[in-house]
C-alpha cells in the first residue's frame, strides 16, 4: 500500500488500478476539491483506501464480488446476511492496511 495521503493514493491508483481512476477523480472533484472544510477527507481516503486494496488483489477483489452477487441472489435472508457479513469483514479489514503492507 502507498502512503496514506490522497496523492499517493491516486499514484498508486494510476500505476496499479487505472480502471478505478475515473471514479476517484471525479469523486475527489465533488466531494473534495471544492471544499472549505477538509472534514470528508478521512472519509474519502477510508473508501478509496479500501477500493484499492481491492483492486490490487484481483483473486480478493472478485471474492468480494463474488460473495455480494451471491447474497443479492439468495432467497435465504439468513444466507444472505451471512456472505454480506463476510465481505463486509473484507472490505474494514483491508481499510486498515497499513503503507508498505
Amino acid at each position: 500500500m502507498p502512503e496514506r495521503t490522497p496523492k499517493a493514493l491516486r499514484q498508486a491508483i494510476a500505476q496499479h488500478a487505472p480502471e478505478l481512476l475515473p471514479d476517484f477523480d471525479e469523486h475527489w472533484k465533488r466531494a473534495i476539491a471544492d471544499a472549505y472544510d477538509v472534514g470528508p477527507v478521512p472519509a474519502f481516503m477510508a473508501r478509496w483506501w479500501g477500493e484499492y486494496a481491492l483492486a490490487r488483489d484481483p483473486e480478493l477483489d472478485a471474492h468480494v464480488c463474488d460473495l455480494e452477487k451471491r447474497a443479492s441472489e439468495s432467497t435465504d435472508i439468513n444466507e444472505a446476511k451471512a456472505l454480506l457479513e463476510e465481505a463486509s469483514k473484507i472490505h474494514y479489514r483491508v481499510r486498515d492496511l497499513a503503507p508498505g503492507e
